[in-house]
């Protein structure tokens, strides 16, 4: 029932992420498996509106389909690999390429959150370039070597951008990483908004620290009942430890 239950909310997870324009045709979502921490959930190399349970796959943490059945995972799963086994307390990630948040990847201007609903992405937000260690490539990250480098930047941060691709999002529990992802893409079109309006008053570190000590569980069962009727998928209360669990 445990397992049923995480797969059943990671397809919610692939919906919601896609309803709410965070991903597109590309981009994935991902969860530590709730009874193997060194394993971990992630659908097969397929769009998150169209996934359904019997396309999610179990990986090990470097990025080895444990039973693929013939399906084709993702090139960029050794992401999700690398957080993991860098992160004991990260317990799922999303990485996306929101075209709000490119722009920050590409030039010098600092992402940081403007509203006291986006203090979850981090005072300020780092940049991984690919090209600096690996060169000129695709600037996919298809391999461990890339995706270590990649979770070392991010180090204990919620968010990192990724040079011309995207970012990653790590959190402690499924709603907490698809409620940032959502919020650090609005973050962004508010930041592009108020910049043209003149100078930003960024929240500071203490107020970061403010929001984030009275957030708890309501906060997010609360939007992820919103987003669920929205994608058109059921809400699911039960309290559950682990990957699932609004912590």
């Amino acid at each position: 029932m445990r397992l049923t239950q995480a797969l059943d909310e990671l397809v919610t997870a692939n919906r919601i992420l896609a309803r709410e324009g965070v991903v597109d045709s590309f981009g994935h979502v991902s969860i530590r498996h709730p009874d193997r921490p060194d394993r971990y959930l992630l659908s097969r190399a397929r769009a998150p509106e169209c996934i359904e349970a019997e396309d999610l796959m179990e990986f090990a943490r470097d990025g080895t389909p444990i039973d693929p059945a013939g399906r084709k995972p993702y090139a960029e799963r050794f992401i999700h690999g690398a957080v993991y086994d860098a992160r004991p307390e990260v317990l799922a990630v999303v990485h996306h390429h929101s075209t709000s948040v490119i722009p920050f990847s590409v030039t010098g201007a600092r992402l940081s959150p403007v509203m006291h609903m986006c203090a979850g992405i981090g005072t300020r937000i780092p940049t991984w370039d690919s090209r600096a260690s690996f060169g000129d490539t695709n600037l996919l990250v298809t391999n461990m070597e890339m995706a270590r480098e990649l979770a070392a930047a991010l180090g204990h941060r919620p968010v990192i951008l990724m040079r011309g691709h995207g970012c990653v999002v790590a959190g402690t529990s499924l709603r907490e990483v698809v409620f940032n992802s959502i919020y650090l893409q609005l973050n962004a079109d508010l930041q592009m908004k108020a910049s043209g309006l003149g100078d930003i008053t960024f929240l500071s570190e203490g107020e970061v620290v403010a929001v984030l000590r009275t957030r708890n569980s309501f906060t997010f069962e609360r939007a992820w009942e919103f987003w669920c009727r929205r994608a058109g998928r059921p809400y699911d209360a039960r309290p559950m430890e682990g990957p699932l669990a609004g912590t």
